[in-house]
């Protein structure tokens, strides 16, 4: 193994190790961890991995929790160094590969937080990998592990499924549309429940395109974000390496499947990380490339100029001091005062509590005792409030099924995140909670 590879790959697990735990769970985090104590081969807006692996890694421990994500960013930066070194890429290349990868935004925001994206950006960049090695003489017994691979990719995010697509139109090879059969496969069971729940997943989808989730992003600021999420600074170096896969016959294919996928998600509505996948191979490509055209001193700027991502997408503030970083990251204010939350909840003396979205619900599960339930996402189908009883109404502001109803108070958190000024009321139903429950699930 290179030793930029295992230098990169231990330096950023090391960096993440250290702030994982700096500040609290995320919102998502905490709707993981009650969806691996309802495990299934699916949920309405994820395949059933996240929550496994949620499950797994419950100990208590923020930093536990998000092992498999350390760990993940960190295999990011070897494979990525990897591939520099089967592009061609002397020493000096893999090096400043390795800082490229390991100061990209994308790999360690993936790496800073358990979530969906996690799997599916260390899948996709093996995938890179498998692929590459074949196309470069390896054995094509390699599809299978490309399969193998994309398939287990498939039950933490499905969106590997249009990275595999989109390689295999390009590269016409039989043995790519096998490996997407195997992948097919193996991620039926989270189809087979998509199709028995009528396809939660793309109202889901639909809601993002439509502006509904925290990280959605407008069409007209799409590659904007892109440029942002990867690190400007390092625009020069995977700009650089599209266009070297592009002109070589060899590697074209992860070209055009890049540009094709950012053209779906830019007309679908999707986010920007969904591109994740192919960065890492994009830095590598042009990482050689540009410290050739580049005086000596020339790479260690630009990675010098990238360090200010560190702060941006890592707990390496204090909390007073957040506030600057969440215009451009508000998932650092998601993982703070979901403890004052809860006991803020806990002050009303509640005994049942319905919450608007999973967060909050997640959030009182973990911290309080209270019985709690809520009609977001998964949370939806697992359990309805018993009979007519009075209830604790958090983040409802107009609700229409409460014969009556007084607001009580609004929750004040320790920075400006989307929990602050939550509203809490009473509320006394007009109809047994099962009969009202269609009216309160919701996807999204």
């Amino acid at each position: 193994m290179k030793r930029p590879a295992v230098v990169g790959a231990a330096v950023t697990f090391a960096v993440l190790l250290a702030t994982s735990g700096r500040y609290g769970y995320h919102r998502d985090e905490l709707y993981f961890l009650q969806a691996g104590r309802h495990l299934a081969w699916g949920y309405p807006d994820q395949p059933p991995l996240t929550p496994l692996l949620a499950r797994l890694f419950d100990t208590g421990s923020v930093t536990v929790l998000r092992l498999p994500s350390t760990v993940s960013a960190a295999v990011v930066v070897l494979l990525g160094v990897l591939i520099a070194e089967r592009l061609g890429a002397r020493g000096s290349g893999q090096w400043f590969t390795a800082g490229a990868v390991g100061l990209c935004g994308l790999v360690l925001g993936t790496g800073h937080l358990l979530s969906t994206a996690t799997t599916d950006l260390l899948g996709s960049v093996l995938v890179s990998y498998l692929v590459l090695r074949i196309l470069q003489g390896g054995s094509p017994r390699l599809w299978l592990l490309v399969g193998l691979v994309g398939g287990i990719t498939f039950q933490a995010n499905a969106l590997v499924g249009f990275f595999l697509l989109a390689l295999a139109v390009f590269l016409r090879r039989l043995g790519a549309f096998v490996a997407g059969a195997i992948a097919l496969v193996i991620g039926s069971p989270y189809l087979v429940w998509q199709a028995q729940h009528d396809w939660p997943q793309l109202t889901v989808a639909h809601g993002i395109a439509q502006g509904q989730s925290g990280s959605s992003v407008p069409r007209a600021l799409f590659l904007v974000f892109l440029l942002l999420q990867i690190g400007p600074w390092l625009a020069p170096v995977w700009l650089t390496g599209l266009r070297r896969v592009l002109r070589d016959p060899l590697l074209r294919a992860f070209g055009l499947a890049f540009l094709l996928l950012t053209v779906t998600f830019l007309v679908l509505g999707g986010k920007p990380y969904y591109l994740g996948g192919f960065i890492p191979l994009l830095l590598a490509a042009g990482a050689q490339p540009v410290v050739d055209r580049l005086a000596r001193w020339g790479p260690p700027l630009l990675l010098a100029l990238s360090t200010p991502v560190l702060v941006f997408t890592l707990s390496v503030l204090p909390v007073s001091a957040v506030g600057a970083v969440l215009a451009v990251n508000p998932d650092n204010g998601e993982t703070i005062g979901w403890p004052s939350f809860s006991q803020q909840v806990v002050r009303q003396h509640p005994d049942l509590v319905i919450t608007d979205n999973y967060g909050e619900a997640g959030a009182l599960q973990r911290y309080t005792s209270l019985r709690v339930y809520s009609g977001h996402n998964g949370y939806g189908l697992w359990a309805v409030p018993p009979g007519s009883e009075p209830a604790l109404l958090v983040g409802f502001d107009s609700p229409d099924f409460c014969a009556r109803g007084v607001e009580v108070g609004k929750i004040t958190m320790p920075v400006d995140n989307d929990e602050n000024g939550t509203v809490l009321r009473t509320c006394t139903p007009s109809a047994p909670w099962a009969q009202l429950w269609p009216r309160i699930r919701h996807l999204g």
